[in-house]
């Protein structure tokens, strides 16, 4: 399976400094790039549909430590998480989409 032990590494831990996730800077890991463009995205939309945890939650039916954890860089998220948080925010979180990619036909 793709990623397989590469995995057992977070995100986060990746970043130069972990503490300041998820504006730390990662240099040589494009998929810990996209994991923290989501999890900027997610807290941006967040804020600005001022929406809680448990809101988001609910609008999207993503267990809520799902989304801490994305939110704290602490898993890889799967596409189905990804989805669901886009359906439910009516919000592209992937980098460089226009919409949530559920959408396209």
């Amino acid at each position: 399976m793709p990623g397989g032990t590469q995995r057992s590494t977070t995100p986060r831990d990746l970043a130069a400094d972990p503490q300041s996730w998820p504006h730390a800077g990662l240099a040589d890991h494009p998929q810990a790039r996209v994991v923290q463009a989501l999890a900027r995205t997610l807290m941006e939309q967040m804020a600005e549909q001022g929406l809680s945890l448990r809101q988001v939650a609910a609008v999207s039916g993503v267990n809520r430590q799902a989304i801490t954890n994305l939110l704290q860089g602490s898993s890889w998220p799967d596409v189905f998480t990804v989805s669901r948080l886009e359906d439910g925010l009516g919000a592209a979180l992937w980098p460089g989409a226009s919409g949530p990619a559920s959408a396209v036909r």
